[in-house]
């Protein structure tokens, strides 16, 4: 509940935001997080447990594959019917970690990257647009949408993007538009002035699997001259890593990458 979301609306990518409701009756819940599954599943999970707990909400399916004849063509995260405004909802959800780096010769999404490189926010919104919206309207798709007793042309589609954003230290946030300031969450340095930067301090290194989790709930915590070793095991395969500095009641986050 409390990751920033990122509402995207540009004449390239215009998605309708999914809009959370709390109820006070869903924090008096007991809710256990699955810790043993990987961050995307992680996310999925809280996400159906939020729908339906909700007041407002009522999941009707969730992670509903569609396949075709030889193989599957993709899957619809949720239908939800949203009591409120009495719509159908197609609902996808993504969860992700991005770093801005200035000095790519690109749009300023792209700039947008993943810890290792390997993805853009540009690069998921396409995606998005191009692959997992559409889906709705296939004619495989038609036929789970018929046995529910869904018209197609009923259904809104929303996007929950839930958006953790880290700008190279230093520099400020009028880089670019002001959508992606609530989302900024920390920073993110290279390995090699990391290193130079050592201070009186502790530091965490969560696993992927516990990146959702409140900084807070770290249960081990090391030194400067601990960190660094771990850290240097990480940056040699080229993983970049989340890392938490505690200084007194302050925790910072940050990405230690390798690039």
């Amino acid at each position: 509940m409390n990751a920033p979301n990122l509402a995207i609306s540009s004449e390239e990518h215009s998605f309708i935001p999914f809009q959370f409701s709390i109820d006070e009756t869903m924090l008096e819940e007991t809710f256990v997080f699955p810790y043993d599954i990987i961050i995307g599943k992680q996310a999925e999970f809280c996400f159906a447990y939020y729908l339906k707990h909700s007041q407002r909400y009522e999941l009707i399916a969730s992670n509903i594959q569609i396949n075709g004849e030889t193989e599957t063509i993709g899957e619809i995260d949720y239908l939800v019917f949203d009591s409120k405004t009495q719509a159908i909802l197609h609902v996808e959800l993504a969860c992700k970690f991005y770093l801005f780096d200035s000095k790519l010769n690109e749009s300023e999404m792209n700039k947008w990257i993943g810890p290792n490189r390997k993805d853009s926010l540009n690069k998921k919104l396409d995606k998005l647009k191009l692959k997992q919206f559409p889906l709705i309207r296939r004619k495989e798709t038609q036929v789970i949408l018929k046995e529910l007793q869904i018209e197609v042309s009923t259904i809104e589609q929303q996007l929950c993007l839930k958006a953790f954003l880290f700008l190279r230290k230093g520099k400020q946030e009028n880089q670019f538009s002001g959508k992606y300031h609530n989302c900024i969450v920390g920073y993110w340095i290279p390995f090699a002035e990391f290193i130079s930067e050592e201070e009186i301090a502790m530091y965490a290194v969560p696993k992927k699997k516990e990146w959702l989790l409140p900084a807070e709930s770290s249960q081990v915590w090391f030194s400067f001259h601990e960190v660094k070793t771990i850290l240097k095991t990480q940056i040699e395969d080229n993983q970049s890593a989340l890392v938490y500095k505690k200084i007194g009641a302050e925790i910072l986050r940050f990405f230690v990458v390798w690039w």
